[in-house]
């Protein structure tokens, strides 16, 4: 199989093994390795093994795969850090966060007491505001 690739990716050539990590996973479509700069000790990186910017990008068949290994690797990581949960999430385009355009799920080991805190919530001002921009996304899935 022939997967879309690009040589300035990290993830690419880390997904090629032209690149070291420290792997914790891997099959046909998917990869898995932990964080270089981890949240907590644990913090891994699941990928999928072709080049794809973020979610945006990727066909929906990839998600069986993606969510199998984040599966798989997420109980793996908890039982062997003895995590009490696990944050699963994604940042997609830079504006949410995103370092390296490849896409990628960071999966998180927590702690009851770890105080780490992912960002501040916020209201609406009002219902009626929170009902207007819920009519508005939906003008937007048409």
């Amino acid at each position: 199989m022939t997967l879309n690739k690009n040589d300035d990716c990290i993830f690419c050539r880390i997904a090629e093994g032209k690149s070291p990590c420290a792997e914790l996973y891997s099959d046909d479509l998917v990869m898995a390795f932990l964080d270089i700069a981890p949240v907590n000790k644990g913090h891994a990186l699941v990928i999928p093994k072709a080049h794809y910017r973020d979610i945006f990008e990727m066909p929906p068949t990839m998600g069986e795969a993606l969510i199998r290994a984040q599966q798989h690797v997420g109980n793996a990581i908890m039982a062997a850090t003895k995590a009490e949960g696990l944050n699963i999430y994604m940042n997609n385009k830079a504006a949410a966060g995103q370092v390296v355009f490849h896409a990628h799920w960071h999966l998180i080991p927590r702690f009851a007491n770890d105080s780490l805190r992912l960002w501040p919530q916020h209201v609406y001002d009002d219902t009626e505001e929170m009902l207007q921009l819920a009519a508005e996304i939906r003008k937007k899935l048409r």
